[in-house]
């Protein structure tokens, strides 16, 4: 138990993994790994675990060419010799060999726990684990073990997936920057003078740089679909209701959600699967009963754009003319594929966006409700406590006093108009466009603006703000890059719990564009 800084981690893996197949120091490269690794290992290492999906590993394990153990050890290896750049981690799990040996052991036995089995993840540090800190990127919280798991990381390892560990956020999920108290500044591997957005940020850098297989994000206003588009990666923000929020440090319920982070459509539907559900602990989940598939990769179909019926949202667009060439691209590239393309327009669209987000009002009241959750024993133990520390990020000051001056939710008539009016508002109006029109899907640019230098502030616009305003659900997808190589993100809304359509929508584009391409590190 306890935090593992990436330092640490050779000193047990030459213990941990003395006789086995990859009996290397983690500050080895990949190639190095292959080379002391036995001629099964020395194979499978040759053939790109970067960028391999989870059905592309789990049938090398099935088949008995890789085992967990080597692809948690080859992951290892990347992060020490690359994440000094990225600095996308706040800490490694020590048990992750220990836990994939004993995967391997399983699977061997003929017992295969789900589809994720041996599949390393990694987790935005606002997931609870039993086993690791939880500290939402502040110093506040260093050292902060929760009593138990988020509901969602307990699917993920009854699944039979493997935390990695946990990435670094923008401090308690208040930015698109992704800095922190406790991780520092996180960089994009596209460019590493540039922000990866945020609040996901770390997951996403993880996830781009072949660090892990796949990982959590949480969104409140865009913090799995910015970071997605940013490091070329797909990003679903599930309905509201789909998939529990229990255990997650919160930033504004009325708004946040969990979701994967994913390089590829088929990767985001296994982890989608495995999270999606009914949980008594967060009653929101109670409306996804009956509406939930028995497996969202039923809906990967390379002809998925057949017919389909798009509305695109030029309001949403932006002044950037290297993104809007890109998004001027997949439109052709979706009617090449069969879809029917309608220019839309969202009625009350600015006052929609008009609103604020809700985590102004909600976080001071929710984050103490968590806090209390993690017993007497709790670093910290109110928001005034985290201020008092003084650790915490600086850029944080003003808001964190500002959201712990509010005193109530229920007597405050400027909260209770938002929380009335702007859900009614932003359902009925999107509900009339997709009726209207018949559509399947609305698309628009996941950011109006590219990764920005690092210090010079990010922005992303505010199209983001359709899905968490209205619950719906929104993918991002790769859609290409600028010209000085930085990636470019298309995002698709969909109605309340209509992630298969969005997931055949996204795949099918996918299939037929396949703008994902790896970072190159140095």
């Amino acid at each position: 138990m306890g935090k593992w800084s990436k330092k640490s981690i050779s000193f047990v893996t030459s213990f941990v993994l003395a006789g086995s197949l990859l009996a290397v120091p983690v500050g080895s490269t990949a190639q190095a790994a292959a080379t002391h690794a036995s001629p099964v290992a020395k194979s499978v290492l040759s053939v790109k675990i970067e960028e391999a999906t989870i059905s592309e590993l789990e049938q090398a394990m099935q088949t008995g060419k890789l085992t967990s153990e080597q692809l948690v050890q080859f992951y290892l290896d990347r992060i020490a010799e690359y994440d000094d750049s990225i600095n996308s981690i706040i800490t490694i799990n020590k048990d992750a060999l220990a836990e994939a040996k004993q995967l391997d052991q399983e699977r061997k036995a003929g017992k295969v726990r789900g589809a994720l089995h041996g599949i390393p993840v990694i987790l935005k540090d606002n997931f609870d684990t039993y086993d690791m800190p939880t500290t939402a990127g502040s110093l506040s919280l260093e050292g902060s073990i929760p009593l138990d798991d988020a509901y969602q990381t307990k699917k993920l390892r009854e699944e039979g997936a493997i935390i990695l560990g946990k990435a670094n956020l923008h401090e308690f999920a208040f930015g698109f920057e992704t800095i922190s108290s406790m991780g520092g500044q996180t960089y994009n591997p596209y460019d590493t003078t540039r922000y990866p957005g945020g609040s996901s940020g770390g997951t996403a850098a993880t996830v781009a740089s072949n660090f892990v297989t796949v990982g959590l994000g949480t969104d409140t206003g865009g913090s799995i679909r910015i970071p997605s588009s940013f490091n070329d990666l797909v990003g679903i923000r599930p309905t509201m209701g789909l998939a529990s929020r229990d255990g997650i440090i919160p930033l504004a319920l009325s708004q946040d959600v969990g979701g994967p982070i994913a390089r590829t459509v088929e990767d985001a539907a296994a982890v989608l699967d495995a999270i999606a559900g009914y949980d008594p602990a967060d009653p929101v989940t109670k409306a996804s009963i009956g509406k939930v598939p028995q497996t969202y990769t039923h809906y990967l179909k390379k002809n998925g754009l057949k017919k389909a019926r798009i509305g695109v949202v030029r309001a949403l667009f932006g002044n950037d003319p290297q993104i809007n060439k890109v998004m001027e691209q997949a439109i052709a590239d979706m009617k090449s594929q069969g879809a029917e393309v309608y220019e839309v327009t969202i009625p009350n669209l600015n006052e929609i966006l008009a609103y604020p987000s809700l985590s102004g009002f909600e976080f001071k009241f929710q984050l103490n409700d968590y806090l209390a959750s993690l017993g007497p024993n709790a670093p910290v133990h109110t928001l005034t406590d985290i201020i008092n520390s003084g650790l915490f990020h600086p850029s944080l000051k003003s808001g964190l006093i500002a959201r712990n001056n509010k005193v109530s939710l229920e007597n405050d008539p400027e909260y209770l108009r938002i929380i009335t009016n702007r859900p009614k508002l932003a359902k009925e109006s999107l509900l009339s466009t997709f009726n209207e029109n018949v559509l399947d899907a609305l698309v628009y640019p996941t950011s109006s603006a590219l990764p920005a230098v690092v210090g010079s502030g990010q922005g992303a616009g505010n199209a983001n703000r359709l899905s968490p305003f209205s619950g719906f659900p929104a993918i991002s997808i790769p859609a290409g890059f600028s010209d000085n190589g930085l990636p470019i993100g298309m995002e698709m809304l969909g109605k309340a719990f209509d992630e298969p359509t969005l997931i055949k929508l996204a795949y099918s584009y996918q299939e037929a564009t396949h703008h994902r391409e790896a970072p190159v590190l140095k």
